[in-house]
């Protein structure tokens, strides 16, 4: 099922997203249709804020961005999960966010992490990311706390968004995929 990604300006993607539940029987049906959503959409991830479920769960698929240097990346799910570390030098990377289409900005990150999380069986892991794969989930993360990644962006380039991130809110924004707009007239 391709749920409609919640655009900006929705107060989901502001708030703090709760742990999902271990006893929910349908944590597998969900997480493939956020992967079916998110490849809908052509995104490299997806929060389930973002679908407008306040849980603590993001997919990614790093294994689409192409870069033979970085390695393969990885398609994974992430339930309730905790960064334990960030680090390395920061570094800018151009991003952009299914919930704010058509709006791009180099954001400084830093190089790795250290993530501990459950698959979609329950089975926990604690593993350690880097290069594209760490800046993929430091963004999903990020939706998790209601954090987005136009909150890194300071001065005249905010400033100079904010029209945009008006219009997408309003729903006025050219987009291939199915979208909920909070301000729609």
């Amino acid at each position: 099922m391709i749920y409609p990604i919640l655009a900006y300006g929705d107060n989901i993607l502001r708030k703090e997203a709760e742990d999902y539940p271990r006893d929910s029987e349908d944590l597998t049906q969900l997480v493939e249709n956020m992967y079916e959503t998110m490849y809908n959409a052509n995104g490299v991830g997806l929060a389930a804020p973002q679908i407008g479920l306040s849980y603590r769960i993001f997919v990614i698929d790093s294994t689409q961005m192409g870069d033979e240097e970085e390695g393969t990346g990885i398609k994974r799910a992430f339930i309730n999960p905790e960064i334990l570390d960030e680090y390395g030098n920061e570094w800018a990377f151009e991003e952009g966010c299914l919930s704010i289409p058509d709006v791009h900005a180099d954001i400084l990150r830093p190089e790795k992490l250290t993530i501990r999380y459950f698959d979609e069986l329950w089975t926990p892991h604690e593993e350690e990311f880097d290069s594209l794969t760490a800046r993929v989930i430091q963004h999903e993360y990020d939706h998790l706390d209601g954090v987005l990644f136009t909150d890194y962006i300071k001065g005249l380039k905010k400033q100079m968004l904010r029209a945009k991130l008006v219009n997408i809110s309003k729903g006025n924004v050219d987009i291939k995929y199915r979208m909920k707009f909070p301000l729609k007239k």
